[in-house]
């Protein structure tokens, strides 16, 4: 693909369609584009009061950018026209290509894919789409849009990426203070994406941050790539991951030509490329504004500053179930605080100075400033401002004279954030972050967005992973559940430990087998996914006679049946588990095994490969851990070979690679010596 700074920041423009092209260039006339804008219609002298040409051949010039506001087919033609006389780039906006298959399909048997037409006629042109808005560039004013926005010309700030246009829209018209230096939609990704895009303003050294509205993953080693360049660039990359229900995931396949991830491997994609998560679109915009404005936190340790015992509660509460923590003021802090404040004041973190100095602007940020200078890695004031319309604010600009005073003198880092979302305007907010203190929009997400900038940071640091495995051939064969007994036997050649067993073909045969095994015994019968559920699993057989009373009451089972030691001296049972995420990836996933499996719902995944490291780091994050470290003095698990067992299954599933679909151990016994597998299901193509 050729280079996109041509196309994102063009000396000319060439606009095609009627209202559409009206709408762009109101949009172009609105932003003070200084560059050359050329209209083409067939059947118009001007628009807007800008001289049309009839038609590609009659332009002055090569221009460096295109809106292209027609028909799908007509859109095929026209790029087919910008590619013959190497045109910068073009948006094409008309919508009814890949993501209409449901359409194609339906009234176009046999129909020839109209988006297969529209690349080959692109050829190496940079083309946005098809299915998109176009960009916003508001460092060079070039806003190539056909429709209204909130933005203005900034000289540095974040980019965002959207696969949404409506969603992109309404990113713009934030009032929260968000410098929004680019803004892209891309639509079908039909040529270039979202990958593309992101390199490109990781490059430019205007662009502090990223930001990426995602339904789906189109290429996930171009991603990877992606990431490690904003990584080595110091640049944090903050994603919001659409389709997470299944729901969503319906409607994501309904309108773009993506198809979306789950959830659990989308997560454990980005955490392994050292890329922050968000859940909201308001989380997304105030985790950009922390790191666009004072950049990523380097530690959880806050202050919290408020004029109000009850604001002071709300910062404790809701920090109380996340990552940070609110150390005590040193001796030092305490005793300027005193002087300033009064023994009438309880000197705290969080602080309540109470409006004892309210007014009193050298006395605030004299306060301010002795919280400041500990060892705080973010100080958070919290701060509502009267609304203007009906109240006088004025009386607030004490505060925040002497907020952004005692950053100045301490250089701090500092945030304000108001208890609702409404309680500060945005020309308060530009003022604050001129100063470089960031403004936060209400307490009703939490402190999630200060979690998100600490995470932004430790994530910048981690090593480069190995490339995911996808898979790399169709699977040949077809698709089989594996037995019990032959999973485990395959699984164990590659490291697995797993009981003694006998497998049984015949019922009469289950005691001349037994008596090649040592008591206690587990009688099953085959062919069952949940078999305790149906009565098919009998435990503790530590006889002839108790051998035989279980026989008389398992199932028949036309499968067979299995006969095998019984592994005792159990610490806690673990699932580990191997799928196959609609997005290629292999995910992971180990947590609380045996009958707790859904009842604790407990998990922590990983995109495979993964390294002994990542498995610890895993494990350390189930609620399970308790009990693997030694829960209240009992004994700790061998957490080396529950990694034994998670290495064995890779092994596994890196010489299938491409055959498998699902691996569930479940449960994985964990002793205080050893692990071991007593049940275990493989799905694949043989």
């Amino acid at each position: 693909m050729a280079n996109l700074k041509r196309f994102l920041t063009p000396k000319s423009i060439a606009i095609y369609g009627g209202s559409w092209a009206m709408n762009v260039i109101e949009q172009l006339q609105i932003s003070k584009y200084n560059g050359e804008i050329w209209p083409v219609h067939p059947n118009r002298s001007d628009i807007g009061g800008i001289k049309c040409f009839a038609d590609t051949q009659s332009l002055p010039g090569v221009p460096d950018a295109a809106f292209i506001g027609v028909n799908r087919e007509l859109t095929v033609e026209i790029i087919g026209e910008l590619n013959s006389i190497d045109a910068g780039g073009a948006i094409c906006f008309a919508s009814g290509y890949r993501e209409a298959n449901e359409e194609h399909q339906i009234k176009n048997s046999g129909y020839l894919d109209l988006q297969d037409q529209l690349v080959s006629a692109a050829g190496n042109m940079p083309m946005l789409g098809p299915n998109c808005y176009g960009y916003l560039n508001y460092l060079d004013n070039v806003t190539l849009w056909p429709d209204q926005h909130g933005g203005h010309q900034v000289d540095k700030g974040v980019a965002i990426i959207a696969q949404s246009s409506n969603v992109a829209i309404n990113m713009t018209m934030q009032q929260r203070g968000l410098s929004v230096a680019a803004l892209c939609t891309v639509g079908n990704q039909a040529c270039v994406g979202l990958n593309e895009l992101a390199e490109h303003f990781i490059a430019d050294h205007r662009i502090s941050t990223l930001g990426l509205f995602i339904e789906g993953f189109s290429d996930i080693p171009a991603f990877e790539a992606m990431a490690l360049k904003a990584r080595l660039a110091g640049k944090s990359i903050v994603v919001l991951k659409l389709g997470k229900s299944e729901k969503s995931q319906h409607a994501t396949l309904s309108h773009t030509a993506t198809l979306a991830g789950g959830s659990a491997a989308s997560s454990a994609l980005l955490q392994r490329l050292g890329i922050v998560e968000v859940n909201s679109v308001s989380e997304f915009i105030e985790t950009l504004k922390i790191l666009d404005v004072i950049g990523p936190l380097t530690g959880s340790k806050i202050s919290s500053i408020s004029c109000s015992g009850g604001e002071a509660s709300l910062m404790a509460d809701a920090a109380h179930n996340s990552t940070l923590e609110f150390p005590d003021l040193n001796t030092k802090q305490c005793k300027k605080l005193t002087s300033v404040l009064g023994n009438k004041v309880t000197i705290s973190n969080p602080l309540d100075y109470h409006t004892y100095v309210w007014g009193d602007v050298p006395s605030m940020t004299a306060c301010f400033a002795a919280v400041m200078e500990g060892d705080f890695d973010l100080n958070v004031f919290v701060l509502d401002i009267p609304r203007p319309d009906r109240c006088e604010s004025q009386g607030h600009q004490c505060a925040i004279d002497a907020i952004i005073a005692a950053q100045k003198q301490t250089h701090a880092k500092v945030a304000v954030i108001t208890s609702l979302p409404e309680n500060i305007d945005e020309a308060k907010t530009d003022e604050f972050h001129r100063h470089g203190v960031v403004v936060l929009h209400g307490l009703e997400i939490g402190l999630k967005p200060i979690e998100a900038a600490l995470a932004a940071s430790k994530l910048l640091n981690i090593p480069q992973p190995d490339p995911v495995w996808l898979q790399t051939n169709a699977p040949i064969g077809n698709l089989s559940t594996l037995t019990e007994s032959k999973a485990k036997r395959l699984l164990s050649k590659f490291g697995l430990a797993v009981p003694q067993t006998k497998e049984i073909v015949n019922k009469g045969d289950i005691e001349k087998s037994a008596k090649m095994l040592t008591y206690p015994l587990v009688l099953k019968s085959l062919g069952l996914a949940h078999k305790s559920e149906f009565g098919a699993v009998f435990l503790n057989i530590d006889s002839d006679i108790s051998l035989r009373a279980a026989i008389e009451k398992v199932p028949v089972s036309p499968e067979g049946y299995l006969l095998e030691e019984m592994v005792d001296e159990m610490l806690v049972e673990i699932i580990i588990g191997v799928s196959r995420d609609t997005s290629g990836m292999l995910l992971l996933t180990m947590g609380a095994g045996g009958i707790l499996t859904e009842l604790l719902n407990d998990s922590s995944s990983l995109v495979m490969p993964v390294t002994r490291s990542d498995v610890k780091h895993a494990l350390s994050k189930t609620k399970i851990n308790q009990i693997l470290q030694g829960y209240r003095g009992a004994a700790a698990a061998n957490i080396n070979s529950i990694v034994d067992a998670v290495m064995s299954v890779q092994k596994y599933v890196e010489a299938n690679k491409d055959s498998i679909v699902e691996i569930d151990i479940n449960p994985l016994i964990v002793r205080e010596r050893d692990a071991v597998a007593v049940d275990a299901l493989v799905r694949q193509y043989n």
